[in-house]
């Protein structure tokens, strides 16, 4: 903790840097993605303070779309698409992902009933019972991915939006053991390189 308890004090020292950020935000991408530590959406884009605007929940899951009680997840989304009017919605899994690995294994989360239940709104297993011996579960995640896009779809500001041509879907998969993302590509159905 301590190293970073020290970037924290010199961070604040350059006010120059960040004086700009204080008139507002305009983020282009809603970066949609897992809690996971080793997943960092700024590192893997470039992106400087105020250029994503990002969305993290355990396993990059996309709650189903529910007027009557919203979720923190569908405000955080609604406000990128109405508000910020991102143009951009990126859903981005990563390898070696424990959600979408407890989901596939189907590992007893009784002792975990938070997760249990977060992890029931995946929509279904991912499939691609292949991956239960495949630490990185790669076609699962990937599987999953498009189906946060899928659910993403029935939130009706995204709906508009793309009806409008005002917004593009994207799902990417992140490799953590090798930092490489690839982007799924309608044409050929599959995640290619960037």
């Amino acid at each position: 903790m301590q190293p970073l308890i020290e970037n924290a004090r010199t961070f604040g020292q350059r006010p120059e840097e960040f004086a700009k950020l204080a008139q507002g935000q305009s983020p282009q991408v809603l970066f949609i993605t897992c809690s996971d530590s080793r997943v960092v959406p700024a590192l893997i884009t470039g992106a400087r303070p105020g250029e994503l605007f990002e969305l993290r929940t355990a396993g990059n899951i996309v709650p189903p779309y529910a007027s009557a009680s919203p979720t923190g997840e569908a405000a955080t989304i609604e406000y990128a698409v109405e508000v910020l009017g991102v143009s951009d919605i990126v859903v981005c899994g990563h390898s070696h992902c424990g959600a979408v690995g407890a989901l596939v294994r189907g590992d007893d989360l009784t002792a975990v009933p938070a997760v249990r239940d977060w992890l029931a709104h995946a929509a279904g297993e991912p499939g691609a019972s292949s991956d239960t011996d495949d630490p990185t579960v790669a076609s699962a995640v990937q599987n999953h991915v498009l189906t946060q896009l899928l659910r993403l779809r029935s939130y009706p500001c995204v709906e508009q939006r793309l009806a409008k041509g005002q917004l593009r879907l994207r799902g990417w998969y992140y490799e953590v053991h090798t930092g490489s993302v690839r982007e799924h590509h309608d044409a050929t159905d599959a995640f290619e390189a960037l």
